[in-house]
């Protein structure tokens, strides 16, 4: 007999991961996009809910957390359900809570009393523990979860699955049950567009370039005509493969390339324009239509183009989720962040790109990153398939390097361990040396290569980090954490220059705008081609260091440039300006200075969280009020 929950009949990969979670073992679920992973998570939570037990989601992105929130309180109610990210906290007392797997990393280093209550945590997006920046702390997510707790694990692909499960078990001694599913809901057709091809297949495209698959010898360029939006455009228009995503690694070209195709298409009816004026104006308030850069995106979405990309105010970007969501935008120019979780597949995916700058090169797309974008296109219960369609530039590409990647998800999950300050500080407060060592030994890495190598280089940053924190006096020669050392135990970034400034004395002659100042410059992370009006030296920025130079270690570390950029951005939003007036001192894009904002404002409420002394935490919390308007307020 066939299984019912929710009104749905499941699929059997579905009833074989809710029959893992009735054994009380963890599962690690790796289905194809938009084949119902979700489903189990609903399970376990609606499981957990009648038991009067408490369910922990962790997101990888803020955006994913607030959409489950919303999803989550209309399922379950109001009442039910609770966020803690680095911005809000909503009813953390609720049985349900959604969270950046930050934040529950945090929870369990300092060994929050509320995790006693929780009895399984859900990983949504579990390959992100491959992560080059981040994925530390999925693995340290999972290494210091206490041993009652059972996990869920979401991901479309992990061709490493069992090993992954394997490491989990070994560290957690529980049983962790592997669940595969292949098969897409809607079956998914991998197309290229060529400058005279148009659209095809990989067989048409060999078939076509024959010996011009090999590159072109040093010294002779070939130039082949450039595809434009409006070419591919019209061709999958003819084709009826809208609504689309157009993939783009850049947020300029994103928005250039959607103004191009403004010029030549208009998708939209004179009723549809009059419904997309309406939800814009009612999303983004009047002060913030001088911006230059919603005057143009409310120019080209009356045509049903869109953009969203991280530079965007948070406030754009929900207004072209609502948009799309209500078919009123049939070409939407994103970059990749947008194909992490966020339930909105379109008919079609274009690739501008197969390859992408990672930071130091160019490369191509790898499979997993390929089949995450590509996994957006086809609309379950709409369309019979789904369409990735890449640009074939002919100068760079050779076709069969390409198909290699576009058969299959074959990136594994990796680890990304390293040792934090912060990480060290928690080991050392709350484990015995017997217990350091074991953890020291549970990561991923160590697992994967069985090497002894691995686990020397681990213990040798262990105690090189225990010798600099000693000469610095967070700790004592026996081991024990001093007031500086408990200071920053609640600070996870920037851990040892916030502790010389707010863990000491130093901060004393500091006011709440010089503060916010100093905050924002410390966790300010330099971008190419930014650019800050540095016309009039900003006094605050020389005060500011005059304040803390005579600390060595703060001299040496704090970044008097970023110090200087940010000054008098900051100073003036902590003062009360509107936010157009910011646009005046930088070229930073608006979506990146309300994410500075935040950041900030989480830097100062660990703070806060931190201070021992009443009054350091009356002037943090007096700080973030001045920096905590309605424009960096993230609607849930």
């Amino acid at each position: 007999m066939d299984m019912q929950f929710k009104s749905f009949t499941l699929d059997p990969f579905q009833v074989e991961a809710i029959a893992s979670i009735e054994k009380n073992n963890s599962v690690i679920v790796s289905a194809a996009t938009g084949t119902g992973k979700t489903l189990i998570a609903d399970y376990v939570i609606d499981k957990f809910l009648k038991e009067g037990l408490r369910v922990i989601y962790t997101a990888p992105i803020k955006a994913l957390s607030n959409q489950k929130y919303r999803d989550f309180k209309k399922d379950y109610g109001e009442a039910q359900v609770g966020i803690i990210t680095g911005d809000v906290q909503i009813n953390t007392d609720a049985q349900i809570l959604i969270m950046t797997t930050e934040i529950y990393r945090n929870m369990l280093l300092t060994k929050d009393p509320l995790i006693a209550e929780v009895r399984y945590v859900i990983f949504d997006e579990i390959h992100y523990i491959s992560d080059i920046d981040r994925g530390v702390v999925w693995e340290e997510a999972l290494i210091f979860s206490p041993e009652h707790l059972r996990f869920l694990c979401l991901s479309a692909t992990i061709p490493n699955a069992e090993q992954f499960a394997s490491w989990i078990h070994t560290i957690k001694k529980h049983q962790v049950d592997i669940v595969k599913y292949e098969k897409r809901a809607v079956p998914l057709t991998h197309l290229f567009y060529d400058y005279s091809l148009h659209l095809c297949e990989a067989r048409e495209l060999r078939s076509l370039l024959g010996s011009l698959e090999m590159r072109p010898k040093h010294g002779h360029k070939h130039t082949h005509p450039m595809v434009r939006p409006e070419d591919i455009i019209g061709s999958i228009k003819q084709r009826n493969l809208l609504p689309c995503f157009y993939f783009v690694f850049s947020r300029k070209q994103c928005s250039v390339r959607a103004k191009e195709l403004a010029r030549k298409y208009d998708f939209t009816t004179p009723q549809q324009k009059s419904e997309i004026i309406r939800t814009f104006t009612s999303i983004v308030p009047s002060e913030l239509h001088p911006l230059e850069s919603v005057q143009e995106l409310r120019q080209i979405v009356v045509k049903g183009i869109g953009v969203h990309h991280a530079g965007l105010l948070p406030l754009l970007k929900e207004v072209m989720e609502v948009l799309f969501s209500k078919n009123l935008i049939s070409v939407l120019f994103t970059t990749e962040t947008f194909a992490v979780g966020i339930n909105m597949p379109a008919k079609a995916v274009i690739f501008s790109s197969l390859q992408k700058y990672d930071g130091a090169n160019f490369r191509y797309l790898n499979s997993k990153e390929y089949f995450q974008l590509a996994g957006r296109a086809g609309r379950r219960g709409i369309d019979t398939e789904g369409f990735a369609i890449s640009i074939y530039d002919r100068a760079r590409y050779q076709i069969s390097e390409l198909v290699k990647f576009m058969e299959r998800d074959v990136e594994p999950i990796r680890s990304r361990f390293h040792l934090g300050i912060n990480t060290v500080m928690h080991l050392i407060k709350y484990h015995t040396p017997e217990e350091r060592e074991v953890l020291l030994r549970s990561n991923f890495d160590y697992f994967q290569q069985k090497s002894e190598g691995v686990r020397v280089r681990i213990t040798t940053s262990f105690n090189s980090k225990v010798r600099m924190l000693q000469k610095l006096g967070y700790l004592t020669p026996e081991l024990k954490l001093t007031d500086k050392g408990n200071f920053i135990l609640h600070v996870y970034a920037n851990e040892l220059l916030l502790g010389e400034i707010f863990a000491t004395d130093l901060h004393r002659g500091l006011t709440e705008v010089e503060i916010a100042v100093l905050v924002a410059a410390i966790i300010y992370e330099e971008r190419k081609d930014i650019e800050f009006d540095l016309k009039d030296p900003e006094r605050v920025a020389e005060s500011v260091f005059a304040k803390v130079k005579d600390n060595q270690f703060v001299r040496k570390t704090l970044d008097v440039d970023a110090l200087r950029k940010v000054a008098k951005l900051v100073r003036r939003w902590a003062e009360g300006c509107d936010f157009v007036e910011l646009m005046q001192y930088t070229n930073m894009a608006e979506g990146d200075i309300v994410h500075l904002l935040l950041r900030t404002i989480d830097a100062l409420r660990q703070l806060k969280r931190a201070a021992p002394e009443y009054d350091l935490g009356v002037k943090m919390d007096t700080t973030i009020r001045r920096l905590y308007r309605d424009i960096v307020v993230v609607e849930l």
